[in-house]
């Protein structure tokens, strides 16, 4: 039902009046002081022609002096009114300081008053009656004209109007004429009511400013938040074109991947299936679609998938590496690792499970084929052929007695190769055992230069075979480090062992020792030919060597530079390798030094 004109009346009052409450005052007073300077030229073309008027009229032998002194006063204030109008319109700062504009503004209104009041006074007693009524109707509407040209500030109108009328009262009142003293007494009356009107109009002025810049300021917040909102709009619209983007990459994902992902609602029944499960199965999408995820899952694991369900759907976080046998459609039994990872919207609610299986079938027998092969290596050829080594290097001894040359030249090489094939056998269990996180070490605070000088005295046997000599050449009496002394000779070993191997007959391997920082580097430095550029990369892999001819010649696994990296790195250091100045390769490692 629509209201009364008064309660609209009223209702757009309470709007305006809460409108005018946004507007800034400070903007409001610079509003104002900017019309009252717009209206100075026109006060001052006013003065002239009103001043032209009354030159005319009193212009006469006796007072022409007055005359002219009264013009020099009106020249003066005017000039100074222009100068202080230029100073405003050229101020770059005039809307920073409306205050302080607003009071030279006062002084210069008061001081054209106070000059119409000044003529007032002097010419009023000199003329005759019609020139007095002449000069009071023109005094009257000097006061007045003020008006429209000062109503913006109705304190500044009150200055100009009383420079006017305080002179020209006070001549009324001691003229002696009785109708001039009764005029006299009517003059403020006249003073105020104009001053009255000047108060309203200077409200209205007000408001009207209050009410503009409110209504400015509106427009700009709606203006920005249209703006904010198109934004805002733009960013959803990208935020849409992004998800469906995602979702297309997600659903696209699912579908390709080489691993079963199904979907599932929160009571485990099956809502989406991709490609892999179906083969993986071995059933189509409809048969398994709307149907409990349990159907594809070996009965003996229901518990224990039942566990899962309930963990996850309690702390709605995912549940990793589940190992569950699914059977197939056609009886066989797989081993999946599973993964399920619940959706979860923003207030809590389990929308969805996404539950992804990799078949580890034969990833697990072929684990089990590995541990065979390690208990075969170990215990069926590693275990006899440590006794035929020992046959073998008590016959090349001599502690059996003489044998023919030719029996002790295959003696020989059956030892060397047996030692080779012994050799290998370790490295892949030591490898194996690293890989699997069964190596365990352990550490001892002990001197760096002890353990450099013992291997050099263990591989010198080694070196003579090559011809090839180990000689330290820095030194670092007394640092120490935290390390596995066994592992760490191995490390040494099979460094020493390459540097000899792919030396020049007749050369020298050196070792060194630096501190670097709060670390200690061992250096073995060889005069080899050099590490291939193609070979650089994989040099620390398993099984990897530059050349296999040379690895023939030499002797050799290709597992020590992989052994030495993972043996290192267990010890918290670090291994590399760089060419040597004038040929040769030097390889390197760092341990963390022991305080």
């Amino acid at each position: 039902m629509a209201g009364t004109p008064a309660m609209n009346v009223a209702d757009g009052g309470l709007a305006d009046a809460a409108l005018r409450e946004r507007a800034d005052p400070h903007l409001v007073l610079a509003d104002r002081v900017d019309q009252l300077y717009s209206q100075l030229w026109l006060g001052i073309l006013t003065t002239f022609a009103i001043g032209a008027i009354a030159t005319f009229e009193f212009w006469e032998v006796r007072l022409r002096e007055l005359v002219l002194f009264w013009w020099g006063l009106v020249l003066l204030v005017t000039a100074a009114t222009a100068g202080l109008l230029y100073a405003y319109r050229r101020s770059p700062e005039r809307a920073a300081q409306p205050g302080q504009w607003l009071r030279w503004l006062a002084i210069a209104a008061l001081a054209n008053g106070a000059n119409w009041g000044f003529a007032g006074a002097v010419f009023f007693p000199s003329h005759t009656d019609e020139q007095q009524v002449f000069l009071a109707f023109l005094l009257a509407g000097m006061m007045s004209g003020g008006i429209p040209v000062l109503a913006a500030s109705w304190p500044i109108f009150a200055l100009y109007a009383a420079g006017i009328v305080v002179p020209f009262t006070y001549v009324l009142a001691t003229f002696g004429n009785r109708l001039f003293s009764e005029v006299a007494a009517l003059v403020p009356m006249f003073y105020l009511i104009n001053v009255a009107i000047a108060h309203r109009l200077t409200e209205v002025f007000h408001s009207g400013y209050r009410l503009r810049h409110a209504y400015g300021k509106l427009t700009q917040d709606y203006r920005g938040l249209n703006q904010r909102l198109e934004q805002q709009l733009v960013e959803l619209d990208e935020a849409r074109r992004q998800v469906e983007a995602s979702g297309r990459k997600l659903a696209l994902f699912a579908e390709r991947a080489p691993i079963a992902v199904l979907e599932l609602d929160p009571q485990g029944t099956v809502t989406q299936i991709n490609h892999a499960a179906e083969l993986l199965f071995g059933y189509a999408a409809p048969e398994i679609l709307g149907g409990h995820f349990k159907r594809i899952v070996n009965g003996a694991f229901h518990a224990e998938l039942d566990a899962h369900w309930k963990q996850m759907t309690a702390t709605r976080k995912p549940i990793v590496a589940i190992r569950i046998q699914n059977p197939r459609r056609d009886g066989l039994d797989l081993v999946c690792e599973w993964t399920l990872t619940p959706l979860v919207n923003p207030e809590g609610r389990l929308i969805s499970v996404i539950a992804q299986g990799q078949d580890i079938t034969q990833q697990l027998e072929a684990e089990r084929l590995k541990k065979e092969f390690t208990s075969t290596l170990s215990h069926e050829l590693r275990t006899p052929l440590t006794s035929i080594i020992g046959s073998l290097q008590l016959i090349n001894s001599g502690v059996l007695g003489d044998v023919q040359q030719d029996v002790a030249e295959l003696t020989l090489v059956a030892e060397r190769n047996a030692q080779r094939l012994l050799d290998l056998i370790n490295d892949i269990l030591d490898i194996e055992k690293i890989e699997s996180g069964k190596l365990n070490l352990i550490p001892e605070v002990i001197p760096l230069d002890d353990v450099v000088k013992e291997a050099l005295v263990l591989n010198k046997g080694f070196g003579e075979r090559f011809k090839v000599g180990f000689r330290a050449v820095h030194e670092l009496p007394g640092r120490q480090i935290n390390a596995d002394r066994k592992r760490l000779l191995q490390v040494m070993t099979n460094l020493l062992s390459n540097a000899a191997k792919f030396s020049p007959e007749g050369g020298t391997v050196e070792v060194t020792l630096e501190e670097r920082g709060d670390r200690l580097r061992v250096g073995v430095h060889d005069r080899g030919s050099g590490i291939p550029d193609n070979f650089r990369g994989r040099i620390f892999d398993r099984f990897a060597q530059a050349d296999s001819t040379t690895a023939r010649q030499k002797g050799g696994t290709g597992l020590g530079l992989a052994i030495c990296k993972r043996l290192v790195e267990m010890m918290h250091g670090h291994i590399g390798f760089e060419d040597r100045d004038g040929g040769g390769t030097s390889f390197w490692f760092e341990l963390p030094r022991h305080a």
